[in-house]
């Protein structure tokens, strides 16, 4: 079986279309993976997947790349905090909001702490979505290392944590917060009337095709002068194709449809 037949398997096995992730660089990813498990042919892997939950798992894991923590780039959430949520609420008093590619929960529940700057938690509404369900399962469990929460200013710890030995529990008020759902952002329907979509550092791994369909799918599903938070390594090329207009560094404000 060669790269392309692996492809096709984990399409049927998983709903997961390898096609659109850049090429390159995933397949280094998975060889290094195949390796290190003890194969060296994809059929050989594929078979192993098919009968080792746990290894399934570390694949899709793996796969997903979930690299996460609170409050990273930090200058970036204090824009979004200070210039966008006050921008939005001027438009609408209860915003919604969507954490797409949540990975382990780490972004929405770093939002509704930022929300709470501007309103009670019993208005904030997130959803959080993931194609991994042993992240969401994480992000729903809301425990935390230390080290993961390091940049979160040191009132949202106090305020929304226990302290339980080493490790930082979610405490209750804010998870009510975050609804996690599973979510394949290539093929499933996207929520609509979002007020502000955040999908940070995902967007880097996908091909230009891919990432294009993306974009006309996060148009759709904004409200009009909704916003959209991207990642520090991203940039929409030619963003104004896709009715999305640049208003700060990562921000992007719908302008109409398409």
């Amino acid at each position: 079986m060669d790269y392309e037949g692996f492809k096709r398997e984990i399409l049927k096995m998983s709903d997961i279309d390898l096609s659109l992730y850049k090429e390159k660089q995933m397949k280094r990813r998975i060889d290094s993976l195949i390796r290190k498990n003890g194969y060296v042919r994809y059929d050989e892997y594929v078979q192993a997947l098919k009968i080792d939950r746990d290894m399934y798992n570390e694949f899709i894991n793996y796969l997903t790349i979930n690299v996460s923590e609170f409050y990273r780039n930090p200058e970036q959430w204090e824009v979004l905090k200070d210039q966008i949520i006050p921008m939005l609420l001027k438009r609408s008093p209860i915003l919604k909001v969507w954490s797409s590619a949540c990975s382990t929960g780490d972004e929405p529940y770093t939002l509704a702490m930022v929300l709470s700057e501007h309103m009670p938690l019993s208005r904030i509404k997130i959803i959080a979505s993931d194609i991994d369900a042993e992240a969401l399962k994480k992000a729903k469990a809301g425990v935390y290392t230390e080290k993961s929460l390091e940049k979160l200013p040191e009132h949202y710890v106090r305020d929304f944590f226990t302290k339980d030995g080493s490790l930082y529990r979610v405490k209750d008020e804010l998870k009510q917060c975050v609804e996690f759902k599973r979510h394949n952002l290539l093929k499933d329907p996207y929520p609509g009337g979002c007020d502000l979509i955040v999908c940070r550092n995902v967007l880097i791994y996908f091909t230009e095709e891919a990432k294009s369909q993306m974009y006309v799918k996060f148009n759709r599903a904004l409200k009009d002068q909704g916003v959209l938070f991207i990642g520090s390594t991203e940039q929409i090329i030619m963003s104004t194709r896709y009715k999305l207009t640049p208003i700060k560094t990562f921000f992007y404000v719908k302008d109409g449809d398409i």
